[in-house]
């Protein structure tokens, strides 16, 4: 019972502070949604920041698990990374994304949820050299090839939640594409080009 709790508290918090904001949504929202007493709330949490923090750190596993699977799923490729996009894009509930959000929101570099969401943009990083390397980069060339493309990303995602369109990922892959083209790998590819995602958990 007090699993199943957490878990309504995680999922009712998480599709809240997505769509609403993390400052607009306070606890009292969460009890109602979700259904769960306050006593069982702080057995599971000390407050709302505990709470963020949690949601931000099961939702960086599921989005880089998702963002691999969708890349293998179109090829395996690092253009792949807009195709995934794109499909993200497209979404009725797309919202932007939740980290950049969260870094906006809490602007202190200290505070627990900006270091959470800070790290998941250095996972996605590191997950997108590890597919550079694959096509036989070197590591020091792939981690900045990596640093330029989660750029364009991140540039896309803001784009398209301002524009309301899934365009900009197909903007930004021909961006990356052309980014790809300059920097070639200088060695043969490994044998299986989606072996190694960084920090899969």
């Amino acid at each position: 019972m007090a699993t199943r709790a957490r878990a309504r508290l995680l999922d009712t918090a998480e599709a809240l502070f997505y769509a609403e904001g993390i400052r607009a949504v306070g606890v009292e929202r969460i009890l109602a949604d979700s259904g769960v007493g306050r006593a069982s709330f702080y057995r599971h949490f000390t407050g709302k920041d505990e709470l963020v923090v949690a949601v931000l750190t099961r939702r960086d596993q599921v989005w880089r698990d998702w963002l691999a699977e969708r890349v293998t799923a179109h090829g395996g490729r690092p253009a792949a990374l807009f195709d995934a996009l794109a499909e993200r894009f497209a979404r009725a509930d797309f919202r932007g994304c939740a980290f950049i959000n969260t870094m906006v929101e809490t602007a202190d570099p200290d505070s627990p949820a900006h270091r959470v969401a800070a790290a998941h943009k250095r996972r996605v990083t590191e997950y997108v050299a590890a597919l550079l390397a694959a096509e036989g980069r070197a590591p020091g060339p792939a981690a900045e090839l990596a640093r330029r493309l989660v750029l364009l990303m991140d540039g896309a995602i803001v784009t398209a939640l301002r524009e309301g369109t899934t365009a900009p990922a197909a903007e930004a892959g021909a961006i990356a594409a052309a980014l790809l083209a300059s920097a070639p790998p200088a060695g043969p590819p490994l044998e299986d080009p989606c072996a190694a995602p960084a920090d899969r958990g």
